[in-house]
């Protein structure tokens, strides 16, 4: 593996860091059964879950936000 040092990280594009940020998550939720939530976090959780259930059309899609920060300077 590569190692990255913070400078390394800062010298890249928004956009290049933010690919790092989702590769970096998606490598995570390979392996679900290693992320440990609190109980806190499961209430989080639930708590957004509900307020989805009560107005499903409130928030946006991921696609479009991500693209709408991806658009940013």
């Amino acid at each position: 593996m590569n190692t990255m040092v913070k400078a390394d990280v800062l010298g890249l594009s928004l956009s290049e860091r933010v690919q790092l940020v989702e590769d970096i998550w998606d490598s995570i939720l390979e392996m679900p059964e290693t992320l440990a939530l609190t109980e806190a976090q499961k209430a989080e959780l639930d708590s957004r879950l509900a307020a989805y259930h009560r107005n499903p059309t409130e928030g946006k899609p991921w696609g479009l936000v991500r693209e709408q920060f991806a658009k940013r300077p």
